[in-house]
């Protein structure tokens, strides 16, 4: 019965999310990557739209159930199902499982393909088989999602002094102020399981996890990358030891923070090549569910903007952008004068972070494997086309990114925090998996050029 629960806690969000996503798309199959895309993606949109109708339960005064909270999704994924299939019914469909490759790339392929499914399955029994792992999982989001799953209703967490005031009328853990949205997803699974179990509720990490490596796929396919690249970038995200580890060891925020970052930059991307209506409503969704997932997401998605500002003003863009980053630097710089506090994080102008640290954890330890050095590399090769009109907004989203970064660890209190090589990797991992998409691209960008120059030189000889 726990394996049929698991499965209906998963599905519900996932239909109810690819169905929105058909419905706005015009066509099931625009162009290659479009299932996988659409399979990943919709788990994220579902997952979120999940929790939202779960907010406005608990704020109509109706206890959680299975039911109340189950059954007007299923009604509202039905009724979009019908008008996709009304729609699509007689439209051909494309198959995008690397079947254009032959020789040594077909296998390479498949052989990828079949590492993730046995990587995914080993997490599976590594999650469904642990206990809550400790610290941040206990004392920040499982916390509230057992009060929550307890009364049936999402109650105010609040700081250890007005917990103190409120005499037993509020509820403190150690981060009152995060959002409600994976709690809320843990309360979720324990509705279908029937009881409190802080192992099986962990479910829905297994799921982003999955997710994610479906549309770093789909979403480099829709940007033309071939069959066979867009898989290395699969392979890549699913193999990146962090985002492992935390997916095991679920109950943290940071995986899926990563998960609707990379897609809402992915869903970006798609909507600035080819100016479809799902793609930039896909966007905005997982822009604003980055906002609700943990506090710094409101920086993250904000990261998003240099790259609409690229495509939208393409001779000028570049040069708004990084004029923004100068301006967010010195207001940065300003407001440190005055002892500027935000997400509990103080602005310093003490510029000194743990440098040697830092570079042991992206270069040495084994958080990354070979993910930074892969990235330098395909910079550098690909250096004449990160501005081009193809790369630009995606250079500049990571650009945003890498900033926010060093201005966290370089001038606030979480500096202190390199030393200890956890905070530091927890953070970098909402960045990586686009890291991995721009690795694939720059790296394609730098191939294309060079067949280019190199098919022209017999021509030229000739």
């Amino acid at each position: 019965m726990d394996a049929l629960a698991l499965l209906v806690a998963a599905l519900l969000p996932w239909w109810l999310g690819v169905a929105l996503l058909l419905v706005l798309r015009r066509r099931l199959a625009d162009r290659p990557g479009a299932a996988a895309w659409t399979i990943g993606a919709g788990y994220l949109a579902g997952a979120f739209l999940l929790t939202v109708w779960m907010r406005v339960v608990s704020l109509a005064g109706v206890a959680f159930s299975v039911w109340i909270v189950a059954l007007p999704l299923a009604a509202v994924a039905a009724a979009l199902t019908a008008i996709v299939w009304k729609r699509n019914r007689s439209e051909p469909r494309t198959r995008d499982l690397g079947l254009d490759l032959d020789g040594a790339s077909r296998v390479l392929f498949y052989v990828m393909l079949a590492w993730i499914a046995l990587r995914f399955a080993m997490l599976g029994i590594e999650m469904l088989s642990r206990p809550l792992y400790p610290w941040d999982a206990w004392t920040q989001w499982a916390t509230k999602a057992r009060v929550w799953y307890e009364l049936g209703r999402i109650a105010p967490f609040v700081r250890q002094d007005a917990w103190l005031a409120a005499q037993g009328a509020a509820y403190f853990d150690a981060s009152p102020e995060y959002p409600p949205t994976m709690p809320l997803l843990q309360v979720w699974s324990c509705l279908v399981l029937g009881r409190w179990d802080d192992t099986l509720m962990n479910g829905p990490w297994w799921c982003i996890g999955v997710a994610l490596t479906l549309t770093v796929y789909g979403g480099l396919r829709s940007l033309r990358a071939g069959a066979l690249a867009s898989m290395v970038g699969a392979f890549l995200v699913a193999s990146l030891p962090l985002a492992n580890v935390h997916v095991a060891l679920a109950g943290y925020a940071d995986l899926p923070m990563a998960a609707y970052y990379t897609t809402a930059a992915l869903a970006l991307l798609r909507w600035i090549d080819r100016r479809a209506l799902s793609d930039v409503a896909c966007a905005l969704l997982l822009a604003v569910a980055c906002t609700q997932v943990k506090n710094p997401g409101w920086f993250w998605a904000a990261t998003l903007v240099p790259g609409f500002i690229v495509a939208r003003w393409p001779r000028h863009g570049v040069r708004i952008a990084f004029a923004g980053f100068a301006l967010a630097l010195l207001v940065l710089v300003a407001l440190a004068r005055f002892k500027f506090r935000i997400f509990n994080y103080d602005l310093a102008l003490n510029y000194a972070p743990a440098w040697t640290d830092l570079a042991e954890s992206y270069f040495l330890l084994g958080n990354w494997h070979v993910l930074w050095y892969g990235a330098i590399a395909a910079a550098l090769l690909a250096w004449r086309s990160l501005l081009s009109p193809a790369l630009a907004p995606l250079t500049t989203i990571v650009a945003g990114g890498l900033i926010f970064l060093f201005v966290v660890f370089g001038f606030t209190t979480a500096s202190f925090y390199i030393s200890d090589q956890t905070t530091v990797n927890r953070a970098t991992l909402h960045l990586a998996p686009l890291v991995v998409v721009f690795t694939v691209l720059a790296w394609q960008a730098f191939a294309r050029r060079w067949s280019a120059a190199h098919a022209q030189a017999p021509a030229t000889a000739g």
